[in-house]
Parts: structure tokens; sequence; C-alpha cells
């Protein structure tokens, strides 16, 4: 069982700090509420916003709490690349061939929907978030992974899967030219989005404390368990080394730490460390990349990458130093060091990998970790919690989780408000937490491993 750790490495996006970061809405916490919601980050801050929005007009608002372990938007959105990527055909290749095409093209599609409402809100709210429209470079450097991600992109294609009308495809003539990155072997290009995701958690947070919501940083949950006399509405009691809140629903916005307080799902959603960057440039003028990117460098080693609108770039990966070690990064919730083994590797990066960086002096000015929540079939757990009637959850997006989480909170919220079911929802069929789910023995993240060692062994 994982929780939050203290003094977790500071991450870019969370340099400056917002007001509402270490917030508490009252000195002492409320002793009941309609709604709590555990974590304060993108889905917390997202599920909060979207019961607001749905309940406008009711008679009686609901009563709602953010409880928040350490500081709001300090986990895994606090701390990731900054894309807003959906993947318009990988991921949906696979469930594909697994699930048949009707659940291939509801993930897909689901996924590229969120650009355009986060577009909406960012506009209509006047967000200041750095929101940046652009296109993803999925890049290939080997043949394998060229040919895997081909062969995906032609069964799509054949099943008329809609999102892969947007993906343009290079072979090896032009992948270079298009992309900019040096020997690549091909290139997949698709509308995207990038943002600093820090700034746009804490909008939603300020929204919601603005209109009611009693936000409560520094706040762990220990444990949630059935109130006395629980044929009360306030069916379920949430303990705090602070006290207790009695609540008639509760909301797992907990991602990689959920299986703290839901130990029934310590197999299906499993925390995983990963390692990102910020670089700058020291000479000027180093070219402007237009572009999001996705390297698969090698079977164990692809990086994600933005470029910020003052020339800086932030990446993320380094899994060529680290992935064969489980210990670095598997069933690992310590986001207050480094993955040793990795801390040097994006040293030199651009130079390395970008045609026109080599005189650029670009560096490394600040190195991270974070906690994502790693689903054990790949796909978020989102609905009601099974046999617990009145709980429902929002997590375990395997570090995918930008272009997931808006519109799945906002399904959550219509279940809440409606007592909706899952199927009822918005949501991919796939993303249902089940029972069965939470039985299977198989492992996609351990699967993926095993295979990856297989061919290290090989090549000795």
């Amino acid at each position: 069982m994982s929780f939050p750790v203290a003094n977790s490495t500071t991450s870019f996006w969370r340099g400056e700090t917002h007001p509402l970061d270490d917030h508490r809405t009252t000195e002492k916490l409320p002793s009941e509420v309609d709604v709590v919601i555990i974590g304060a980050g993108y889905a917390g801050a997202s599920i909060a916003y979207h019961l607001l929005e749905q309940g406008r007009g009711a008679s009686k608002p609901l009563s709602i709490a953010i409880l928040e372990a350490r500081e709001a938007c300090s986990g895994a959105t606090g701390r990731n690349g900054g894309h807003l990527k959906p993947d318009p055909y990988h991921r949906a290749a696979d469930a594909l061939k697994i699930y048949g095409r009707e659940a291939a093209e509801e993930v897909a599609a689901f996924e590229a929907r969120q650009i355009g409402e986060i577009k909406k809100l960012v506009e209509k709210e006047n967000v200041d978030c750095d929101f940046v429209m652009t296109r993803a470079a999925d890049v290939c450097l080997f043949e394998q992974a060229h040919s895997e991600l081909k062969d995906g992109f032609d069964r799509l294609n054949a099943a008329d899967v809609s999102t892969i009308q947007n993906v343009f495809y290079s072979d090896g003539k032009t992948a270079e030219g298009v992309s900019g990155v040096k020997g690549a072997k091909a290139c997949f290009t698709y509308p995207t989005a990038h943002m600093w995701p820090y700034k746009l958690v804490l909008h939603l947070l300020s929204q919601a404390v603005s209109r009611g919501v009693n936000l409560q940083t520094h706040t762990p949950v220990q444990n949630v368990v059935r109130s006395v006399g629980s044929g009360s509405p306030r069916a379920w009691t949430v303990n705090t080394p602070r006290g207790s809140v009695q609540a008639s629903k509760v909301i797992y916005a907990s991602n990689a730490y959920t299986s703290a307080l839901l130990p029934e799902y310590k197999q299906a959603i499993v925390p995983v460390r990963g390692i990102c960057c910020h670089i700058v440039p020291t000479k000027k003028p180093a070219p402007l990349l237009s572009n999001s990117y996705m390297m698969r460098i090698a079977p164990d080693e692809f990086d994600y990458l933005i470029p910020r609108t003052d020339g800086s770039i932030i990446v993320g990966g380094g899994r060529r130093d680290y992935y064969r070690h489980l210990n670095e990064w598997y069933d690992v919730a310590d986001d207050s060091k480094l993955i040793e083994p990795a801390k040097k590797y994006f040293d030199g990066y651009m130079q390395r990998h970008f045609n026109g960086w080599e005189d650029s002096g670009a560096y490394t000015n600040k190195i991270w970790t974070g906690i994502m929540g790693y689903s054990s079939d790949g796909f978020p757990h989102v609905g009601e919690v099974p046999h617990k009637p009145g709980q429902y959850i929002c997590a375990g997006f395997t570090g995918h989780g930008m272009p997931q989480i808006f519109l799945s909170a906002k399904a959550v919220a219509t279940m809440v408000l409606e007592n909706l079911p899952t199927e009822k929802a918005d949501v991919p069929r796939l993303y249902k937490t089940t029972s069965a789910r939470l039985a299977s023995k198989r492992n996609v993240t351990i699967e993926d491993w095993e295979k990856s060692m297989k061919v290290d062994r090989a090549r000795l």
C-alpha cells in the first residue's frame, strides 16, 4: 500500500505555486458533506468542476469537500510532460485486436474529443495555462517500432476507425525532413495540444473553491468506512489525521495511490515512477520546434517532448537507462528521489536528436520524478466501485491521463448526480471498473517488461 511521500522533487510546472497550493478553506474539516473527492489533481479538480456545472440551477447545491494528501496538483499532473496528446492509432490498434472495432472507435474518439473540450474551456474562461494546439510527431528511429505501428495503422484504416483519418504517415524517405529528427525511419503526425498542466488544474480548483467547494490540502485520507447507522444518507465516513468527514458519496481521484484506500485495486492500479526534465538552450537562436514529439528510439527507449513558446523544452522518458531495473520504477511511489541510473540521460539530448541543435548549448536545468497509476490492462478505472454503492473511482490512467481525464471526470459527475450506471454514462466501455477486471491476473506492464528483457537477453 502506497501513500504520497513528503519532500517530493520539484517539477518545472510547480516552480511558481498558486495561492491555493496549500489552501484550507476552513480551519477544521466539515463534519459532513454530500460528496468527498479524494485527490486535488486533474481528476479531482475536473470532477468538482463538472459536478458544479451539471448542478447549476439545482434548488439545493451539493456540498463538496476535496481532501488532498499533499499540495494541490502535486501528483502526476503537476509532474508530467505537458502534453494533451490523444492516441488515435497505437492504443486503438491494441483495442481493435482484442476487443473489436466498436471498442477501438470509442477509445480513440473519446481521447480525440478532449482537445476540443479543453480548447472550449480555456477560451470560455480565459484560462492562463499556455495552451497551444499543434501536431504530434511520433517518430520511429528503429525498424521494429516502424513496422509494428504501421501494421496497427493499416488495420485501423481497414476497419474504418474514424480517428485514423487525421493521422499522416511519412516513410523513411521523408520522415527526417518532416520531423527534424536525425535518423528517423518513419513518422506519424496528428492533431494534439500542450499546456502548463498545473495552471489548468489550479484554475479548475479556483473555480470550485469560489463556488463553495471546501478544499483541504495536507489532509491525507487514512481510510473510508461505513458510517455507524449506515441507513443514514451519509453512508460513508472518511477518516484523516485531522478528523473525519461523513459523506453520501465518495470519489477516489487518487490514481497511483488508490490501493492504499481500496486494497482490491492493488493488482489493478500500480504506482510507476517516471522521470522528466526542463531543457534550456543558451545560444540563440536554437531552431524553434512546432510539433510535440514521441521519440521511439530503441526497444527499451521512448521519450516524449514538448517545445515551450519561450524556446525551452520539456522532455520525459529516459527508460533506456533504468527500464531493466524493475525496482527503480515498478510499484514505486517515492517521488522524493530521482531515478539514479537516468539522472544524466537528458544531458545533451537535443544535440543528439534534433537537426540544428548541435551548437545550441542546450542543458538540463531542472529534473524531477513523478508517480503514475498504471492499470494492469492499460485502461482507466471509471465508475462505481464494485460492491461499494456510493463510492466511485476515476483513476489508473497509465501515464496517459491528460487526454482521458476531463471527460472521464464529466462521466463520473453525471453518474453521481443522476445515479446512473457506468453503461449509461459517456465513457468508453473498456474504462468501466468491474469485479472481473479487478480479479484478472493479466498485467500488461509486466508482460511488456518481460518481453523487453527477453529481447535484451537475445542480444547478448
